[in-house]
């Protein structure tokens, strides 16, 4: 049986996984970079705190050895569902099951001026780029003499409360008030702010109050300004506008304020639901197909009696749809009744700064270092690669010890 599987995301790739070794499937994933990405840990690759290399791994590197699975490198262009074929940007390829698993981008909700400058973060190349744009307005600051442009220049906003958000805040918080009088001695750290703007009325909102509590606390002791039931307008001339009417001058906006699920160009309109997102039933097969699945971020499945507003798009739920689906696979093979998906929520988690985070369980609440040290734990886990975690807990160790990473590199790769 033929599975072609769209994206490397942890939906993709637990899919992958789950079914490799077994003779019955040739799988082939297709996935635009040759490389798999751990999102959680993009904001310290764009602070300058951990290497891109530490949170990407080679998918042909993954697949040695493994002789029912290969690796397609193309963006999806078309699903030819009448012929049982998809078009790529290197060839077509033909499948008895396709899944899709691409995931989101991020949504700038038709505001032309915040697409056009704003900075936002959801690839490595993005990241890359907010790294080195922050880095060349502290050099562009150092140069000047005018304070009206200093100050534009280290003024920071991000807008999105969400855990992307605050962790973003409050990493570049602390890399300003450590590296500031190092690096930039010309540069006073007062003169930097750093805004977040949240439409919401509190900082992670699908988390618990004591843990938005907690984040807000900890952020404005670092001295962000926090603004709630705010959102970002519009981004021009250097000038953020504000839906309260106001306006920060600011040499760089991060939004990390939505995200929409990516198009399927191919598949009906009447199967596309809320946040462009694939309607699926509970065994994540999409609507009005019969061998189509779509699962992670980018499906809409509403059959959850616990989620029936549809699942978080949060890698748990992809991680775990991924696993349900081989095991259904499995079983439609051979013939046995499907298992729906049912979503076991393990809890959420963010780290707002050094030492400081939160996280919500099932039944229970903490904070501070022991919730910070769990952070760590967690996000080291499922890091592809026994190298890279090695790699990423040795630079986590120097930086936090040193609070002077040497990963400021001014580095210019192709738009």
């Amino acid at each position: 049986m033929k599975i072609v599987i769209i994206g490397g995301g942890f939906a993709g790739l637990n899919l992958a996984k789950h079914l490799a070794g077994n003779p019955i499937f040739n799988v082939t994933l297709v996935d635009k970079n040759n490389y798999h990405l751990f999102p959680p840990l993009l904001y310290q690759v764009s602070t300058a705190f951990i290497e891109a290399s530490n949170i990407t791994y080679p998918f042909r590197r993954m697949f040695q050895y493994k002789e029912n699975l290969r690796f397609h490198l193309g963006e999806l262009k078309e699903v030819v569902a009448s012929d049982n074929k998809i078009k790529t940007s290197n060839g077509d390829l033909s499948y008895d099951i396709l899944v899709l698993a691409m995931g989101t981008e991020t949504n700038y909700f038709g505001l032309e001026s915040i697409e056009k400058h704003a900075l936002p973060l959801k690839t490595i190349d993005d990241a890359i780029h907010l790294r080195n744009h922050l880095l060349l307005n502290a050099e562009k600051a150092v140069r000047t003499n005018d304070p009206v442009d200093k100050c534009r220049l280290q003024n920071i906003v991000i807008s999105g409360g969400g855990p992307t958000g605050v962790e973003v805040s409050g990493m570049l918080a602390e890399m300003i008030q450590s590296l500031i009088n190092k690096d930039y001695p010309e540069l006073k750290e007062a003169d930097a702010n750093i805004y977040l703007i949240s439409s919401g009325n509190a900082l992670l909102g699908p988390m618990s109050k004591k843990s938005q509590a907690e984040a807000y606390k900890v952020l404005d002791k670092l001295g962000v300004q926090v603004k709630l039931n705010t959102a970002v307008k519009g981004y021009i001339n250097g000038d953020v506008h504000l839906s309260n009417g106001g306006c920060i001058p600011a040499a760089t906006l991060v939004w990390t304020s939505g995200v929409i699920a990516r198009q399927v160009p191919g598949l009906p309109n009447d199967c596309i639901g809320r946040g462009n997102r694939i309607i699926v039933d509970e065994f994540n097969k999409v609507k009005g197909a019969e061998n189509i699945f779509a699962i992670g971020d980018q499906c809409l499945q509403t059959t959850d009696a616990d989620y029936p507003n549809g699942h978080p798009q949060l890698a748990q739920v992809a991680i775990q749809q991924g696993f349900c689906l081989a095991s259904n696979l499995k079983r439609l093979h051979s013939g046995q009744v499907l298992k729906p998906f049912k979503y076991k929520n393990k809890g959420s988690m963010a780290i707002i700064s050094k030492y400081k985070a939160v996280v919500d369980l099932p039944k229970a609440f903490f904070k501070g270092l022991p919730a910070w040290l769990v952070w760590l734990f967690v996000h080291i886990i499922p890091i592809v690669g026994f190298g890279n975690k090695v790699k990423l807990a040795y630079n986590w160790f120097l930086s936090l010890m040193t609070n002077d990473p040497a990963l400021r590199l001014i580095i210019r790769p192709k738009k």
